[in-house]
């Protein structure tokens, strides 16, 4: 088959300068990662090999040195460690911080603090979790909590952020869904949707006009490749995310002469390479 790579895909600024920090402090001595350091099976891996200690609830933490991961956390959090003594590594995407602190100044604005993304997902969770009071939205169902809430305090002004890996059609729409449904609501949006998670969907766009099947090389915890993935079925061509070229099946691409790749931010170059190989070879 003909492969067509997408115009921006893989890993971002962000991931990369996780990863690099992450390596170096192994080699300095022991490290824990206060969760997985990216949403990728393959640095997972790379980060147990050098020999970091994972975790997922601070309590657990059993070294004098710990890296916060790329998706960030609240600030309570990082009080609580450095208040223990730890020496605390950052390695927050700049634009995930840049997400904080959009937040943070439309609660200081008397904002109600509204986020757009899943509500399980760990950077949502660093996002609000400051914030005693705070609505999180997924999809259309979940601005019920929202016509309640307005119809016991009238006066109240929204504040909207999002994940940064969110679809940014999909961003917008729910932000026009609440404008039409609270036409007397105060809403002050901010897009915090990152530019790489932009960049890769519209190059995505592009890529699905021009091919008959698309892939997306990513982890199956990454938010931003099953946005990918989503895009291109929403877009009329079928897709498949994959972790790894092992997953592909070759009864996917029957009839197809042309197909295009993509991959989330967290995917390193390596597994993107093994999958076109065995696109190309197929």
């Amino acid at each position: 088959m003909q492969v067509r790579m997408a115009e921006h895909f893989g890993m971002c600024f962000g991931v990369r300068d996780a990863i690099d920090l992450a390596l170096d402090l192994t080699r300095q001595g022991p490290l824990t990662i206060l969760g997985d350091l990216v949403h990728n099976p393959d640095v997972v891996a790379q980060m147990d090999a050098a020999g970091a200690v994972r975790v997922h609830h601070q309590e657990k933490i059993g070294t004098s040195t710990v890296l916060l991961t790329a998706h960030g956390v609240a600030d309570r959090v990082r009080l609580d460690l450095r208040e223990r003594g730890l020496a605390v590594h950052d390695a927050t995407c700049p634009l995930v911080t840049r997400a904080h602190r959009a937040l943070a100044r439309l609660v200081a604005d008397g904002r109600h603090p509204v986020v757009i993304g899943q509500p399980r997902h760990v950077e949502v969770r660093g996002l609000v979790g400051d914030l005693n009071d705070c609505t999180i939205l997924q999809d259309e169902a979940d601005l019920e909590q929202l016509t309640v809430r307005i119809e016991r305090e009238p006066e109240l002004r929204l504040g909207v952020v999002s994940q940064t890996t969110q679809s940014l059609e999909r961003v917008h729409e729910l932000v026009e869904t609440m404008r039409r449904r609270f036409p007397r609501t105060d809403i002050h949006f901010v897009d915090t949707v990152c530019q790489p998670t932009k960049d890769r969907q519209q190059a995505l766009r592009d890529l699905a006009a021009q091919t008959d099947v698309v892939v997306v090389v990513g982890g199956p915890d990454s938010n931003n490749s099953r946005k990918l993935a989503e895009l291109a079925r929403g877009l009329g061509r079928p897709a498949y995310l994959v972790a790894s070229a092992s997953e592909l099946r070759p009864e996917w691409f029957v009839h197809c002469s042309l197909v295009g790749l993509t991959a989330g931010t967290s995917t390193p170059d390596a597994i993107i390479d093994e999958v076109r190989a065995w696109l190309e070879s197929h």
